[in-house]
């Protein structure tokens, strides 16, 4: 038969309850924030032994494998999500097993409906009764409950139903029983702004005067005269290599002039013996025939 604990209530479990299942179930309606369990293993002090003992869904399972995080199921409106504990086989260091629900930071469990906790035997299979039953009714504007939690006495465990809420949700929760929380590395000291260096102006381009076009005329525009290439400056002359004088060369001495042949002594011509008279006045004239009488032309006849 299940038992129904009001706020601050507390029951001891049955003694053949070795493990038992802790299940959240609420009315998921339109608007309504998705509830995550979680479950945190505390020592006598009331801390947990390291971070390792907080079990939620970024951290499904215990290292010991005795507390366990499941899925949550939905069944029609109702949604679930459920935490495993084996109570009997806890070490001894474990005093307290402390039940957490959270919500989103921007939602708070005014929005959901139906809360309740409930505490199942394992070994009793699906279908039975829970052993005691927490409903949650007076949480309003909180983002993490600490719904209930599992602690030992005289050798036996018991369940108190403690509805406590934190605004400031699950690490908050978390926080309180000496769990590390990693909120991020802290912004580095803003170093003061460099003041950036003065654009330095960009040379102006000064802009080439526009071009009148010429106006368009009957006569064809002169074609633009050629543009007088830059005279080349001449080149110095190359100094000519110095050339070998030829050695001197030993002048043959002269030759002896020719001695003059004597005259030749003429003959005397003989005697009676006398040149002939030359030149063309001197010449024979040639022979002229002699003229003959013309006839003398005779009148014609008939007249």
């Amino acid at each position: 038969m299940t038992k129904v604990m009001p706020k601050g209530s507390n029951t001891t479990l049955p003694a053949e309850a070795a493990a038992v299942r802790a299940v959240l179930r609420w009315l998921s309606r339109p608007g309504t924030p998705d509830v995550d369990a979680s479950a945190l293993l505390l020592t006598v002090q009331g801390r947990v032994g390291d971070d390792s003992d907080f079990v939620f869904y970024n951290q499904r399972r215990h290292p010991t494998g005795l507390v366990r995080y499941r899925a949550k199921s939905r069944h029609g409106e109702e949604t679930t999500d459920t935490v495993d504990i084996d109570l009997h086989r806890l070490p001894d260091w474990v005093d307290r097993v402390v039940l957490g629900a959270s919500v989103g930071d921007e939602e708070s469990f005014a929005q959901v409906e139906g809360l309740q906790l409930l505490l199942f035997d394992i070994a009793g299979g699906p279908g039975a009764p829970a052993i005691a039953r927490f409903d949650i009714t007076d949480a309003r504007r909180v983002a993490a409950l600490l719904c209930g939690e599992l602690y030992r006495r005289s050798g036996r465990w018991k369940f108190r139903a403690i509805g406590q809420g934190y605004a400031a949700g699950l690490i908050a929760l978390a926080q309180d029983f000496g769990v590390t929380v990693d909120e991020g590395p802290e912004p580095a000291p803003t170093a003061p702004p460099i003041p950036e260096p003065e654009p330095v102006p960009e040379p102006q381009q000064q802009s080439e005067p526009e071009q009148q076009l010429p106006l368009p005329s009957a006569e064809l525009p002169e074609p633009p005269s050629e543009r007088t290439p830059s005279p080349v400056p001449p080149t110095p002359p190359t100094p000519p290599e110095p050339q070998e004088q030829p050695e001197p060369q030993e002048l043959p001495a002269p030759a002896p002039a020719p001695t003059p042949a004597p005259p030749e002594q003429l003959l005397d011509p003989p005697e009676g013996f006398t040149l002939p008279l030359q030149g063309p006045q001197f010449l024979p004239r040639p022979s002229q025939p002699s003229p003959q009488p013309s006839r003398p032309s005779q009148p014609p006849t008939g007249l």
